[in-house]
């Protein structure tokens, strides 16, 4: 890690210097953002998670920086063209975009037109044309470079050759990039027609079929929407500006105002030239990727949120599960759980297919329910997810032996359990059991607990992520393996039931230590200590520092090792019992003598004020799970599919995802349906995520549905029905005032 970044990183997240040269330091040591966030307070300040990971983030894009940096002062010294003042340039460039247009005069390049022109010997002529002497004549001179052997047949080819290198002269001239840019950032705009033909296949993207949007205020949906419309072939899309301002700058910047200059036409003409055919290409693909680049860091943030929601949503707990991954013609899959997430027994039953074969379904069902002691059905909420639901809760009120009333019925959202039962991580867990068993597993066991189950599953095939598939892949799994090891290790793992797949993400281990956890578990049995976690083979000091306090060993002798207590201030809570007159165990047990304790008198250099409030915490409530209280919802009865939905119906609903322009809700139709932004509430909402939360539970009226396009359009606003869907802007708001088209065409 190098340091000399501090500085500038703190004074740009508005941070002192000394707990960002400290996090840095321990960044650079092999800390986890984790572990520095709960264990070492007194080291960062009290920095959290977040502020951690962007000192991390920003480190090493300035280290990357300066990896760039090193890279083109080495191309450009190796050509013999680096001199004092491009070095300092260089030195002192703060982003790649700066570094990038320094480099681009000496960047290796292909064969262009301008290269031809030199290779005729016309650069001499290019430089009288662009130094504008007073008085010189541009023609005279571009007579005297005909040269039939270098194949300039006349004064006008000279002249064209000489433009050609003075176009790229521009182009490459740093001052004017920078300047054109600005005005791509400041006035660009985003252009998108429909490709001709295309009307109808590409009817998805119909609002965007003549669309004009500037560039600085269009939002990240939109602008990777019009992208994906492209990528797709239905949208031709370009970024423009006004030509006239753009010529205006470039004429500013190298036109010289003397009524004796006879070069300015051949000027104005390389100008128009460079801008048309080189900056304006060069601009726009620039712009095209900053946009994607800032439209995919807020997407990856919008999923990122989700995903965090959707891991921590609440846990069932540790109760029998039966778990139904629903089906039509090849049957409902059926697993019994225990409690641990054990599979017990597998089956098929049939309820649509007659009569006999549904009362054979109910004899299973309820026989199974009897054996296995069950205390919960899961049922998964793909195709005929609520025909099965409606089957087994009438099984709840009906027949000689109904099941019994304390059995919930809950609808489990399965996306990316086909995912998961496909997969390497399922076929080694399960490699007796075919994918439909697995899926039903998968189904039962993220209802007992979510964050267990979906680490097993790649985060993009979860369902909470908009355009996962268009944004940069390499930073979405940073961020999203950011959120699981953040999500985990906030929640803390039981380290003698866990799978291999979870441990993985705690910190300090990765799959090969969480491996070699497993391997030594199966081969010794249970861990009695975290400090029996030393004799896993090839868990360092290093690793065990970092794991420690997030695994949790219940029923361990020292009931610590149950807690969020990291073993190295064991010796903190021995001297608070000491001084009690009580061992720990018992000071865990009386709440009383808790509050008697005067935690201030335990500080020391090493052990802070922030460790020991943490450290009084989990004493109160030892290894507490973070996550809230489970609580089912009840979907409408008689509303399975997306025809039974009716303007101004009221459901109940359940949060899928949130993106910058609304919600997602399922409402148990198979189909979700968008919440726009402008319906949430009666107040304004700036963001959906400010309010809402994945998993959350709401109340909705329907506004439309469109059962051709698959579309519900819904409202969290009572008053507002299928009447009133004026009230709601359901389409991309229209800029305020729409350039004129001329100005930006040519």
């Amino acid at each position: 890690m190098d340091f000399q970044y501090v500085t500038k990183v703190a004074a740009e997240l508005k941070l002192r210097e000394f707990p960002v040269a400290t996090t840095a330091k321990l960044l650079a040591e092999g800390s986890t953002v984790p572990f520095i966030a709960r264990y070492r307070k007194e080291a960062t300040g009290g920095l959290d998670e977040v502020a951690i990971t962007a000192i991390r983030d920003r480190l090493l894009q300035l280290q990357q920086l300066d990896e760039r940096r090193r890279a083109v002062l080495e191309s450009i010294e190796k050509q013999g063209k680096l001199n004092q003042e491009l070095k300092e340039k260089i030195d002192q460039a703060e982003s790649m975009a700066v570094l990038e247009d320094l480099y681009l005069p000496y960047k290796p390049k292909r064969r262009t037109r301008a290269t031809m022109a030199r290779e005729k010997g016309l650069e001499p002529l290019a430089q009288l044309i662009f130094d504008q002497s007073s008085g010189l004549d541009p023609r005279a001179e571009g007579a005297k470079f005909i040269n039939e052997e270098l194949k300039v047949a006349s004064m006008d080819e000279a002249l064209a050759g000489a433009r050609d290198i003075i176009a790229e002269w521009v182009n490459e001239n740093s001052g004017a990039r920078a300047a054109i840019r600005q005005l791509y950032l400041e006035k660009g705009i985003f252009d998108s027609k429909v490709i001709k033909g295309k009307e109808q296949e590409g009817i998805k993207f119909k609002d965007y079929y003549d669309w004009q949007e500037a560039v600085k205020t269009a939002p990240s949906h939109r602008v990777l929407a019009m992208r994906r419309g492209e990528k797709e072939e239905f949208l031709m899309l370009r970024v423009i500006v006004p030509q006239l301002e753009a010529l205006t700058i470039l004429r500013d910047i190298f036109l010289k105002n003397d009524k004796s200059n006879l070069c300015a036409p051949q000027m104005e003409m390389a100008l128009e030239d460079s801008f048309k055919r080189l900056l304006s290409l060069s601009m726009e693909t620039e712009i095209r990727l900053l946009t994607k680049e800032i439209a995919d860091g807020e997407a990856i943030k919008v999923f990122a949120d989700n995903l965090r929601q959707l891991l921590m949503a609440s846990p069932l707990g540790a109760k029998n599960v039966l778990a139904i991954d629903p089906g039509l013609r090849t049957g409902c899959k059926v697993v019994c759980l225990d409690a641990q997430g054990k599979l017990l027994h597998h089956t098929a039953i049939f309820i649509s297919q007659s009569d006999a074969e549904r009362q054979d379904a109910a004899k299973t069902v309820r026989e199974l329910c009897r054996q296995h002691h069950i205390e919960c059905i899961a049922v998964g909420n793909g195709t005929a997810g609520r025909e099965t639901e409606s089957f087994v809760r009438s099984l709840l009120k009906e027949g000689k032996s109904p099941l019994p009333s304390h059995i919930q019925v809950i609808l489990v959202n399965e996306s990316g359990a086909s995912i998961y039962s496909a997969s390497e991580v399922a076929r080694e867990e399960f490699a007796d059991y075919d994918v439909t068993v697995r899926g039903s597993v998968s189904i039962g066991r993220r209802l007992q607990d979510p964050l267990a189950e979906l680490v097993k599953i790649d985060p993009k095939s979860i369902g909470v992520g908009q355009y996962q598939h268009d944004v940069d892949q390499s930073k979405l799994k940073k961020s999203l393996d950011d959120v699981v090891v953040s999500c985990v290790n906030q929640v803390g793992v039981e380290v003698n039931s866990a799978s291999k797949q979870l441990l993985m993400y705690v910190s300090g281990l990765g799959p090969a230590l969480a491996g070699a956890i497993v391997e030594y578990r199966n081969a010794h049995g249970a861990f009695d200590s975290r400090e029996e976690l030393r004799k896993v083979p090839k868990l360092g000091d290093k690793a065990f520092e970092q794991a420690a306090g997030f695994l949790r060993i219940r029923g361990a002798r020292n009931p610590l090792d149950a807690s969020g207590v990291h073993p190295e201030s064991y010796g903190v809570v021995e001297s608070m019992a000491r001084d009690l007159g009580v061992n720990v165990p018992d000071l865990m047990k009386n709440m009383e003598l808790q509050k008697k304790m005067d935690v201030r008198k335990y500080v020391t250099v090493s052990v802070g004020l922030p460790t020991l409030l943490d450290i009084k915490d989990e004493l109160a409530k030892p290894g507490r799970d973070p996550r809230a209280v489970f609580e089912p919802v009840q979907f409408k009865e008689g509303v399975a599919k997306i025809e039974d939905l009716l303007p101004g119906m009221e459901l109940n609903g359940v949060v899928t995802n949130i993106t910058n322009f609304g919600a997602f809700v399922d409402v148990g139709v198979h189909q979700d349906g968008l919440v726009h932004i402008s319906a949430i509430s009666e107040t304004f909402v700036k963001n959906p995520a400010d309010v809402l939360k994945v998993g959350q539970k709401v109340k909705v009226w329907v506004i439309e549905v469109d059962s051709a396009r698959k579309r519900i359009s819904l409202s969290m606003r009572k008053g507002l029905t299928g009447r009133d869907k004026s009230k709601v802007s359901v389409k991309p708001k229209e800029p305020p005032s729409p350039p004129r088209k001329e100005l930006y065409r040519w």
